[in-house]
């Protein structure tokens, strides 16, 4: 069996065991509806239901829907307009088509005779509100989704090689980006070259690209490009993904143009630090232990800089760290960026709390093999959270002068995507095997 089919027969056997479990007889996902803006023709880039998209490798699809039911091939009710406004999608096609039952439709409003046969009072239906069509109005059933969720956090082997290949496509691109700043162009055309490299548009990329020369590496995510390159290209931060048939890479790499020696050597203290990070993603792992350990790495990294002149685990405890990472170590990837049930404390729901004071942190469960979560410690020089350490009893023990001087390059975030693997297995670091793939 090729990777697709079983990973739809996980799907449909996750399905068949979650609608018993919460008391409904079938599952019905719209893939969504285009937006569009307020007073106006133009639509909103469209975001597929990461729901539908988990079944079929379909991303530009509006007004498509799917039906599961126990026992059934899924029914697939395609989307497929005689538009000549807009190219609409194309003849279906791929590995997919024969492993369902397959609708074609002109309009949305025939979906919902094409599901009349599926919508039965206990139908539980996933997706927005604006998707809902007379008899077909989504209901998203909180412990249907808790049970959906929680098994989404565990990838199938074809999730897993779509991950991988997402990596392969964005590696180009940090590439292209890298040899775009040391040739000193702007933030845009940076991310120009990187859109070229990856073959993405702006349309298709999975998260909106950050793209940050010197001072800009400061703001976490930084939403600007600017046009003009500035007067010395010091350092540079790029946070980019790619994506393939749904499936996102979120990979973030600094770099240090030549001569500047004092932040290239706290470039490579961190570049050690995630490795080290990266190690420790094993089952069976509190994702926030990961996260507490990164704390008391960035305390080490401050103190052998002589920027904090602290013990390390006291700086932890008064929250000096804080200032210089003030975000979560990572978060789990998949269909989403941020991808869902990252809180959860059980398949039927309720809240893992994050650690006391660390209110960013975005996912709290215990890892499992299958997992792919992101590992991206930071160590940052942001003149807000800086001018609070200062004004603190602790800002004496901090060497202001050369937190000065290096606020010239911003800060340093690396991140790479780790997939969990089992039980006394080292981690699979997918975007350092791909780099490496790639030289």
């Amino acid at each position: 069996m090729s990777l697709y089919l079983d990973h739809l027969a996980t799907l449909q056997r996750q399905a068949e065991a979650a609608l018993e479990r919460s008391g409904f007889d079938a599952l019905v996902i719209a893939s969504g509806i285009e937006k569009y803006a307020f007073l106006d023709d133009r639509p909103y880039l469209f975001q597929v239901n990461p729901h539908f998209k988990h079944w079929l490798p379909l991303t530009e699809h509006p007004h498509s829907w799917l039906a599961v039911r126990p026992g059934r091939k899924p029914r697939v009710v395609y989307y497929q307009p005689d538009d000549y406004w807009h190219v609409p999608p194309s003849a279906p096609s791929g590995e997919w088509v024969d492993a369902v039952e397959l609708i074609i439709i002109r309009e949305p409003e025939e979906a919902a005779q094409a599901l009349a046969d599926c919508v039965t009072p206990r139908a539980a239906i996933l997706g927005e509100a604006d998707a809902a069509l007379p008899g077909l109005v989504p209901n998203n059933p909180e412990p249907l989704l808790n049970l959906l969720h929680w098994a989404r956090g565990v990838k199938t082997p074809y999730e897993l090689a779509q991950m991988r290949a997402a990596q392969r496509r964005a590696v180009p691109g940090h590439h292209a980006a890298r040899a775009a700043f040391l040739r000193g162009d702007s933030e845009a055309a940076i991310h120009r070259a990187y859109l070229l490299a990856t073959g993405h548009t702006d349309r298709d990329l999975p998260y909106t690209n950050i793209v940050g020369l010197n001072e800009h590496a400061a703001v976490l995510h930084y939403q600007y490009q600017d046009e003009a390159p500035p007067a010395e290209s010091r350092s540079f931060l790029i946070d980019a993904g790619a994506q393939v048939n749904g499936y996102a890479s979120d990979i973030t790499r600094t770099w240090v143009a030549p001569g500047h020696d004092e932040f290239a050597a706290l470039v490579g203290a961190m570049e050690r630090e995630q490795l080290a990070l990266v190690d420790e993603v094993r089952e069976g792992v509190d994702y926030r232990d990961i996260h507490l350990s990164t704390h008391r790495r960035i305390a080490r990294v401050l103190r052998q800089a002589g920027l904090v002149k602290m013990d390390e685990e006291a700086m932890v405890a008064e929250g000096v760290t804080q200032p210089f990472f003030p975000h979560g170590i990572g978060h789990l990837l998949g269909l989403q960026v941020h991808d869902v049930g990252g809180f959860m404390a059980s398949e039927t729901g309720g809240i893992a709390d994050k650690p006391e004071g660390h209110r960013h942190l975005r996912l709290t469960r215990t890892l499992q093999a299958g997992m792919v979560v992101t590992i991206e410690p930071g160590l940052y020089f942001i003149p807000t959270l800086l001018r609070r350490l200062r004004e603190s009893p602790q800002g004496a023990q901090v060497d202001w002068t050369a937190v000065q001087r290096l606020s010239r390059y911003g800060g340093i975030r690396i991140e790479d995507d780790v997939a969990c693997r089992a039980a006394g297995a080292a981690p699979e670091n997918l975007t350092r095997d791909a780099f490496a793939a790639q030289g």
